[in-house]
């Protein structure tokens, strides 16, 4: 289905389907971006966004429309949420999967829709580690127990690179075995598998916030004594092999992008130097971009904090690592945006919050950035809102407190 002045195809597809924005060429935020066989009609992305609202992993018409508005929103890409690879990665009961065959119909139905609006599909793909069997956020804080988990549900045993808890009052997780970490890997594999049959653009693997990939990467909780711990090279070996595996897997033409922590919460973690040496071995095994957070290990945040605060991380990499990057946290405003693209610190923006609290943020950055251009809207609405806001210009602005303020006719 045309939508138009969208764009958004993969080599096979040169015709493609989407819109572009033509009357920005000047805008490095609505710049084209092409990462192996898929183009991006631009560089807005929707980060992962967990929202524990699924059974048994299974997507339904609340993922549709929750997704589904971010692509009429005109987002290039939109990433749905940490996806457990298997049903014990799962970070909660409400959490989505692809463990199963059976999981594909629902997300397919999700791609179809953002790839009828012209925005590419991504999927990341996730194992909780030691934080997996939570309790839903709305549930409070801190595992499941049988005191607090809901009808139905109970808590499972976890898994990490060691026996290290998430904190005070959790489990100790399960250290894996070398046997094990390979049922992990393929795991990924096989959802990846599952994620091209779906017919997703884009994977993301999960090694941030906390979570198991994430664990093994960083000192503070991976404690390990054999060839996946201690100094910074075995701490990054089980990622890496999962990396791998999975770029293997992945068909050549479709981009990989990993999420890291660029750093732990706590400065005795993980530091952004570790995060660019990891980055330049991603680079080398074929990923295409690095999506760049923070944090989820190491109690609170011992680092800046504000508007943009994790974008410096995102250029250092970037410059550092040779490597496309995507830029997150506190990220708001239009011009912001801009900035980070044009200013070279990163090649594609990820919103989340901002982006549940204005589902319409492309579009509306479209418009600032060009002056008041709808060419970005679905054909079903830009250009009726542009004969709106035509009409509404000759007007002036409403004044109040009268709510009718009208003209006589000429």
């Amino acid at each position: 289905m045309l939508r138009l002045g969208r764009l958004v195809f993969r080599s096979e597809d040169p015709d493609g389907r989407g819109r572009w924005l033509p009357s920005v060429s000047t805008s490095a935020l609505f710049a084209p971006l092409s990462l192996r066989g898929l183009t991006l009609p631009n560089r807005l992305v929707v980060a992962p966004m967990c929202q524990y609202s699924v059974t048994d992993g299974f997507v339904g018409d609340y993922h549709l429309v929750h997704l589904g508005r971010f692509a009429l929103g005109g987002f290039g890409m939109v990433i749905v949420e940490a996806t457990g690879v298997t049903p014990e990665g799962r970070i909660s009961h409400g959490d989505v999967g692809l463990w199963s065959d059976e999981h594909i119909p629902g997300l397919a139905r999700l791609v179809d829709f953002l790839h009828g609006e012209g925005t590419a599909a991504g999927i990341q793909l996730a194992h909780a580690g030691a934080k997996a069997s939570s309790l839903r956020p709305w549930d409070g804080p801190g595992p499941v127990t049988e005191e607090n988990a809901r009808p139905g549900e109970s808590a499972w045993p976890t898994v990490s690179a060691s026996e290290v808890p998430v904190g005070p009052g959790w489990p100790t997780p399960h250290a894996l075995t070398v046997e094990e970490l390979a049922e992990v890997r393929e795991a990924f594999v096989a959802a990846a598998r599952r994620a091209l049959t779906a017919g997703f653009d884009v994977v993301e693997l999960h090694a941030a916030h906390g979570y198991l990939l994430h664990q093994f990467l960083s000192p503070l909780s991976n404690r390990r004594e054999d060839a996946y711990g201690g100094s910074l090279e075995a701490r990054m070996r089980f990622p890496l092999e999962v990396v791998d595996a999975v770029r293997a897997a992945w068909p050549a033409d479709r981009p990989l992008l990993v999420r890291v922590s660029a750093v732990d919460g706590s400065h005795e973690g993980i530091t952004i130097e570790d995060t660019v040496a990891f980055a330049r071995e991603l680079r080398a095994l074929g990923v295409d971009a690095v999506d760049v957070s923070g944090g989820g290990i190491g109690g609170g945040w011992e680092h800046p904090l504000g508007y943009g605060y994790q974008v410096p991380f995102a250029a250092r990499i970037r410059a550092e690592a040779d490597i496309p990057t995507m830029a997150v946290g506190l990220i708001v405003d239009a011009r912001q945006s801009e900035a980070i693209v044009a200013g070279g610190a990163a090649d594609l923006v990820a919103l989340a919050r901002e982006a549940q609290d204005d589902p319409n943020f492309a579009v509306h950055a479209a418009r600032e950035l060009t002056g008041g251009s709808y060419e970005l809207y679905p054909v079903q609405a830009g250009p009726r809102l542009a004969g709106r806001g035509k009409l509404l210009g000759s007007m002036g602005p409403w004044t109040g407190p009268d709510p009718v303020q009208v003209r006589e006719p000429a």
